[in-house]
């Protein structure tokens, strides 16, 4: 019950903190490393916009290499005018640019998800569901198993019968890396963003190589979020989505044996 509570309330909060987030990306939409970020110095990653002519178009650099995305990135479409703007209006909270109330969001439902994040891990070590349910086995983790896995997924071929109650090694590796590396990264990154923080932990810039680069590794850590969540989607849609669905809702697994649903 509570792994279903928390993973709802993760859902919420996710969401709000990447549409949060992007807003405040917009505010300065470009990624440096080390411990200086300015319109002067060099970035890595850079949203912005480019005149053609009378007009102007969006673009997204990444090292050299520049990448058209009018409409999408760099410059999007706001009161139906092509506007110069890092992520589109309706990626962000709010839609319109105001780095301020973006930054309230994303604190509050911040701290929203360290709070659920804590009861989630508590209620998973008191109760056993980490050493039960996501702790691999010494032969779920060989090249070997893992290698197996992935042509099985590759090919849609999902568990069957008792097997699909239980995680296969290749979700429980997924879901240890986002639960206790990348959103552990993403929190530490976003606290050395805060220059309070930094006044009371300043090991934390050492630790990061600096606000800019935590700020990039947050952005990086987030999307790589983005990508688990999708493949996560995907998953549970092609592997039966109103079962997975109703399992998520009610913790009730429907299993086919030989034919019938028990």
């Amino acid at each position: 019950m509570v792994t279903r509570i928390t993973h709802w309330i993760n859902v919420l909060c996710l969401t709000l903190l990447l549409m949060s987030g992007l807003q405040i990306f917009n505010a300065h939409p470009a990624l440096y490393w080390g411990q200086y970020g300015a319109d002067a110095d060099p970035s890595w990653l850079q949203m912005g916009a480019a005149e053609n002519g009378e007009t102007i178009r969006g673009v997204t650099r990444i090292g050299s290499l520049e990448i058209p995305t009018t409409g999408v990135l760099g410059a999007s479409k706001v009161d139906g005018e092509l506007t110069e703007r890092g992520f589109p209006s309706w990626a962000t909270i709010p839609s319109y640019q105001d780095l301020a109330t973006g930054r309230r969001w994303h604190f509050f439902f911040a701290w929203l998800f360290v709070i659920n994040g804590l009861v989630y891990i508590l209620c998973g070590f008191i109760g056993g569901h980490f050493r039960r349910d996501l702790a691999p086995s010494g032969n779920e983790v060989t090249p070997r198993h893992i290698w197996h896995e992935i042509v099985e997924h590759s090919h849609l071929r999902f568990p069957k019968g008792d097997s699909a109650r239980r995680y296969n090694s290749l979700q429980k590796l997924a879901y240890i890396v986002a639960a206790f590396i990348l959103l552990p990264l993403m929190l530490a990154t976003g606290l050395t963003m805060s220059p309070g923080i930094d006044a009371g932990f300043p090991f934390l810039l050492d630790i990061f190589g600096g606000r800019q680069s935590a700020r990039a590794i947050h952005f990086i850590s987030a999307w790589t979020i983005v990508l688990f969540v999708v493949v996560h989607i995907a998953m549970v849609l092609l592997s039966g989505f109103w079962n997975n669905l109703r399992s998520m809702i009610t913790g009730r697994y429907a299993i086919r044996s030989g034919g019938s649903e028990r």
